[in-house]
């Protein structure tokens, strides 16, 4: 069986990383290229950057804060937020990212994860969905674009089959419903989603203890989890997780 990753996500706004809840009330967590190094030295299995507002400002990915987190690292980087063209995915892959994170640019011209899967590989492309429970039952997930803000009135597990389809290699599946909560992971969403495609899916949103990520690799069947305010504010380490996950019978790398 192949290892799950941990990620760790740097939200980042003006160069500096915050976190919200429901993708609102940020605040800020700290330096962006502090908790990078932190995190590369504990033992994380790849970063992602997200800047936050550069698709809602119609700017690209602030290149000065990729540099600056990728010298800390020796893992792999992934970037999103701004990427809107070929060119901008350019950018970020010249400032030192290793993957780039599509998400509204994505629902707008599906081709553009193609054209940069064939310019990179598929390896090297990450489709965001940012969904939301659409019944009462939850038996069904929105897809939202613009930090959130937008439906994007497709279905969470339609799109993601799509993606695929289109070249991508791997989703990173945020429930807007648990951001922030600390309330566990969507494990509905996220094994829906695992169980409709075949490339990795990395589950986001909610994480608040050591468990929701047993609970998300088993129930959820995610390859990878991602989390942010528990490694920022210290409440967890990294070791210390994959430490609880190896104890539980899945399969991480320490």
């Amino acid at each position: 069986m192949l290892s799950k990753r941990i990620i760790a996500c740097l939200d980042v706004r003006s160069g500096q990383v915050v976190k919200g809840v429901n993708f609102e009330e940020l605040r800020s967590a700290g330096d962006p290229a502090a908790l990078a190094r932190r995190y590369n030295a504990e033992g994380i299995d790849e970063l992602v950057i997200l800047d936050i507002t550069a698709t809602l400002e119609a700017r690209r990915a602030l290149a000065d804060t990729i540099r600056a987190v990728a010298r800390e690292l020796f893992i792999p980087l992934a970037v999103g937020g701004g990427i809107r063209t070929e060119a901008d995915a350019a950018a970020a892959v010249e400032a030192g990212a290793d993957k780039v994170s599509l998400n509204t640019a994505a629902l707008e011209q599906p081709a553009l994860i193609t054209a940069i899967a064939e310019r990179y590989g598929s390896q090297a492309v990450v489709v965001a969905i940012d969904a939301k429970r659409a019944t009462p039952r939850g038996d069904r997930f929105s897809v939202f674009a613009r930090s959130g803000q937008a439906d994007a009135r497709r279905g969470a597990v339609e799109w993601a089959r799509e993606a695929e389809s289109r070249g991508a290699g791997e989703i990173l599946l945020t429930s807007i419903d648990r951001d922030g909560t600390k309330a566990g992971f969507d494990c509905a969403l996220t094994a829906a989603v695992s169980s409709a495609v075949s490339i990795p899916v990395i589950a986001s949103g909610g994480a608040g203890g050591l468990d929701h990520f047993v609970d998300v690799f088993t129930t959820g069947r995610a390859d990878a989890a991602l989390a942010a305010s528990i490694f920022h504010y210290a409440e967890t380490s990294v070791r210390m997780l994959k430490q609880h996950l190896r104890g539980h019978g899945i399969p991480v790398r320490l």
